[in-house]
């Protein structure tokens, strides 16, 4: 599918929430390839990291149970200074205090939050951008020129997966993506105080067990392309309600069949 730029130039970001198996941050990974706009992923920690001072494993333990391979990313991974992303953010630029390991938890865990919204905030602020994760779906969730994705598949499809890319029994896939899932509704639950499955969060939900993963970027571009052109529309227009009209009659409700004895 080709890329219209000029009609999604108004869209800051996208953000992309994902069930662990789904091929979500795989999907977020194509669809930045394809708009050609900047992936946030595993790198975001790696900034934090460097902006707080603390260490590695000070932000895994934070970092919704941080993936395995977090450690390789935070030694190689840095922002881009394309797009006018700048590398690296200083503290004195990001408005966050720079704390030492001996730093209490309290403040760290304060400044962790601060720090990890405005990163956040930043990568949708200078534009262009695919958020996988990091709770974006509701710190930018204000925010009309950004579009919010959920992706999603059947347990059953998420643990193949998680064997194949993984290289895990199905044992310890079913384990791994519970344990993931936990972990990522306690992290959402106490930084934001919300149910990241709640479809409201969202403008699309997509199932990657019903389209593969290149389907599932065509879906999410045309969703982006579509907000994109409705961004001038005045908020009280918007809704299921708008350019309908009165129902001939009185709406019929479905009839319940009585239980047979």
């Amino acid at each position: 599918m080709e890329v219209n730029q000029q009609t999604i130039a108004p869209m800051r970001a996208v953000t992309v929430s994902r069930e662990y198996g789904s091929g979500g941050g795989e999907v977020a990974a194509r669809l930045a390839r394809r708009l050609d706009w900047r992936l946030i992923d595993h790198e975001v920690v790696a900034q934090v990291a460097r902006e707080l001072g603390i260490y590695q494993t000070e932000v895994e333990a934070h970092d919704e149970q941080a993936e395995g391979r977090i450690a390789q990313i935070l030694r190689r991974m840095r922002l881009s200074v394309s797009g006018g992303f700048a590398t690296p953010l200083a503290g004195a630029q990001l408005g966050a205090p720079f704390l030492a390991a001996s730093t209490p938890p309290a403040a760290g865990e304060l400044a962790y939050q601060d720090t990890m919204r405005y990163v956040v905030q930043a990568a949708a602020s200078t534009g262009h951008a695919v958020i996988v994760g990091r709770g974006g779906q509701v710190i930018l969730a204000g925010q009309r020129d950004v579009l919010h994705v959920r992706v999603v598949a059947t347990l059953e499809q998420r643990i193949a997966y998680v064997m194949g890319r993984e290289g895990l029994d199905e044992a310890a896939a079913r384990a791994r993506i519970q344990m993931k899932e936990r972990a990522r509704a306690r992290y959402m639950q106490a930084r934001y105080q919300c149910n990241h499955e709640d479809p409201h969060l969202y403008e699309l939900v997509v199932n990657t067990g019903l389209l593969d993963l290149d389907s599932a970027v065509d879906v999410i571009y045309q969703g982006l392309e579509r907000k994109a052109s409705r961004l001038q529309v005045p908020v009280e227009e918007l809704g299921p309600a708008a350019g309908m009209t009165r129902y001939v009659g009185q709406p019929a409700d479905f009839p319940v069949p009585p239980q047979s004895s």
